[in-house]
């Protein structure tokens, strides 16, 4: 990376928000940002919705779990957000299915 790659304040969103989307694919830390509250936070709820951008053909070519957008549509729910932070178990289901899904 070059220093001005770096400074780049439109690349360093793309990046970061890239990364995130991504850490959704993982159920048990999507279980923790419903422990921390994120999940209930207003402002995070409207944050979510703004990254569907990312289903866009554009954009998921950077995806490389693209079922992040499945999480990403899942939480999109506010009896998901509920499920989640109400019942660890729910996380877990997730976590389960997806890893039979791999199988």
């Amino acid at each position: 990376n070059t220093a001005e790659e770096e400074e780049d304040p439109e690349r360093q969103r793309f990046l970061v928000e890239l990364e995130f989307v991504q850490s959704l694919a993982n159920a048990h830390y999507v279980r923790w940002l419903a422990s921390e509250g994120f999940l209930r936070d207003e402002k995070f709820i409207r944050y979510l919705d703004y990254l569907l951008y990312w289903k866009s053909p554009e954009y998921t070519k950077f995806l490389v779990y693209p079922h992040c957008l499945r999480f990403l549509d899942l939480l999109q729910h506010a009896e998901v957000r509920n499920l989640l932070t109400n019942d660890h178990s729910y996380a877990l289901l997730l976590a389960d299915q997806q890893y039979y899904h791999w199988l």
